[in-house]
């Protein structure tokens, strides 16, 4: 049984503590948050849980094994880092952190306490996404050529960080997963409309290996609810909506394939292009909740000492995606090579 502190209690926690509640082998012990109006409405179910505005309560207490952080991303480091030195595992929300040497410096930490480092890149757990990633590296979509992605909606409009840092961990994390590479370099461009010096939209370009390139659309000011990619590969096409319950996925069986010409009369070959429309096909896919799965793994590496999924390398290599382009987002879309 692994007993749960989770710190944070506001929007997305109350997620975590219902799903860590609800497995076998873990146990809801203590609750923390800042504001002592968001404990009261656990406190009746968890009734022999801690209860705590401070952080270090948690840490100090020896019926809590591991904490699950739901916090402002600006508070990740600190809090993290105080939770190994307290021996305790660690499952953080995204983006892991802000800056490249604290997400290196967190790895580390959790090295050295011999604990698991994991952070909360819950797409990575969607069946759908998984699907995808089955698709390419079966080779059925053929060479990809580029995704594209976009994450839209009206609000939740952040005062501590922008649309990039907001949004775009999920589209980069998901990006990494499905082609299972690190990518070479990213420009990004976007606009504040709402706040100066906070972009509420942002368009990033990603050049990944064997010349895949990906373009992420983020933005909280937007009429509709959008969460879609559409992955175009040399044989087949694939459509993911995640809005969409009854068609998750769609593959297109359509391209355009390059034929020799036999009509040439010069030494040198010549090419047509004829386009391809095939069947679609709308996979079965069992959507388990993806959260309830990510906290499930989480308990299940911390009881058994395996390395999560989305473990702490997995976080650093978002956070120097995001770290470049928010980079490039200052200068006004320079091209940024990732380190």
């Amino acid at each position: 049984m692994l007993r749960i502190g989770v710190i944070g209690c506001g929007y997305w926690g109350p997620n975590l503590i219902r799903d860590f509640s609800e497995l076998e082998n873990a146990e809801i012990t203590a609750l923390c948050d800042q504001d002592g109006s968001k404990l009261k409405r656990f406190k009746k179910r968890f009734s022999g849980a801690l209860f705590t505005k401070d952080p270090k309560d948690l840490f100090r207490s020896k019926s809590v094994d591991a904490v699950a952080i739901a916090t402002p991303a600006s508070t990740h480091y600190a809090l993290a880092k105080e939770a190994f030195a307290s021996g305790k595992h660690v499952l953080v929300e995204k983006p892991l952190t802000f800056d490249v040497s604290e997400a290196l410096e967190l790895i580390d930490e959790a090295k050295s306490a011999r604990k698991i480092l994991m952070v909360g890149h819950t797409f990575e757990f969607n069946p759908a996404v998984i699907k995808i990633k089955e698709l390419i590296e079966s080779g059925e979509l053929g060479k990809i050529y580029y995704i594209t992605s976009r994450r839209l909606n009206l609000g939740i409009i952040r005062e501590n960080l922008n649309a990039l840092w907001n949004l775009a961990p999920h589209d980069i994390s998901i990006l990494n997963f499905i082609t299972g590479k690190m990518p070479l370099k990213v420009k990004a461009w976007g606009g504040s409309f709402l706040k100066t010096g906070r972009e509420d939209l942002a368009f990033i370009n990603i050049t990944y290996p064997e010349g895949i390139i990906a373009n992420v659309h983020v933005s909280w000011l937007d009429p509709l609810k959008v969460r879609e990619a559409v992955i175009v590969g040399s044989k087949k096409m694939v459509l993911y909506d995640d809005v969409d319950n009854e068609a998750r996925i769609k593959i297109y069986d359509k391209g355009a394939d390059k034929h020799a010409s036999s009509e040439s009369g010069s030494g040198f070959a010549d090419f047509q292009i004829k386009l391809r429309a095939g069947d679609l096909v709308v996979p079965r896919i069992d959507m388990t909740e993806p959260l309830k799965q990510e906290c499930r793994h989480f308990v299940d590496c911390a009881i058994n000492d395996k390395t999560p999924k989305t473990d702490g390398e997995n976080g650093l290599r978002v956070v120097k995606v995001l770290n470049a382009a928010a980079e490039s987002l200052k200068t006004g879309g320079t091209e940024i090579r990732i380190k």
